[in-house]
């Protein structure tokens, strides 16, 4: 096994490898996520972003190569250190926000925090405090069926950041969205995950929506590829944006500042 990894990279990948049902989605990816980053994985549908997601947030596990969490190897869990790891250390929204319909939009957001064992009081007044910074408290009483898909979706924003996991995984957030939708959840997800110190894996096709992160990497057939320059977000100072894929079988990408 070779040398754990940096100790500022909260997650490290070498030469990853799967394939689902003979269908190569990975092709020997290596990645490095500091601590407190917000990293966009950008690529066109198939190039294997979700697959790269679940990789590194031990939801799936690897065919070949290493995951790595905070120096802790992850491909050496089983099923049940896999889901332990999740439930504890990572938030995830997806592009669809998976509400429980039984519950309120407060109910939601409280309940990673009930079932990891907070107190009522402490779950709820964290669920408030979410659903304020994301301009949506006014829902906090209603159920997902009375609330639009921009609603809905900021809800599941809400969920993933209250419990403050290490890590959050991101994985097309915004496909439902219209533009003005899904500038407004990117914005309020890598605004609150800076705020925190939170490190955020972002995946995208939509290339335009990396300009929230601090650094993009694109895929491309499983393997890394240049990322086009995005336009900068509104707003926003200049911050260098760099990629690089080191180890067995990735690609050098390049630097690009925006």
């Amino acid at each position: 096994m070779s040398a754990a990894p940096p100790d500022n990279d909260v997650l490290w990948a070498r030469g990853i490898v799967k394939s689902h049902h003979g269908t190569p989605a990975l092709r020997g990816v290596s990645l490095g996520v500091q601590v407190g980053e917000v990293l966009a994985v950008t690529g066109p549908r198939g190039s294997g972003k979700s697959t790269l997601l679940g990789c590194l947030s031990a939801l799936l596990p690897v065919d070949e190569g290493e995951v790595w969490f905070n120096s802790s190897p992850v491909h050496t869990l089983g099923r049940t250190g896999r889901a332990r790891l999740r439930r504890d250390r990572f938030g995830f929204v997806g592009s669809q926000p998976h509400l429980v319909p039984e519950l309120t939009a407060r109910e939601n957001v409280a309940l990673p925090l009930l079932l990891a064992g907070a107190g009522n009081k402490a779950a709820y007044t964290a669920a408030d405090e979410w659903l304020e910074r994301l301009d949506i408290a006014d829902t906090r009483r209603l159920r997902p069926e009375r609330l639009v898909q921009s609603q809905r979706q900021r809800i599941a924003v809400a969920r993933a950041l209250a419990p403050l996991p290490p890590v959050v995984f991101a994985d097309d957030p915004t496909a439902p969205l219209h533009r003005e939708a899904a500038d407004q959840v990117l914005r309020i997800l890598s605004s609150a995950a800076r705020s925190h110190q939170l490190t955020l894996v972002l995946a995208t096709h939509d290339p335009e929506l990396a300009r929230y992160a601090d650094r993009s990497v694109a895929l491309a057939d499983g393997r890394l590829t240049p990322p086009a320059a995005p336009t900068p977000a509104p707003g926003t100072g200049p911050v260098a944006v760099a990629a690089a894929g080191t180890g067995t079988g990735s690609s050098a990408v390049s630097a690009t500042p925006r």
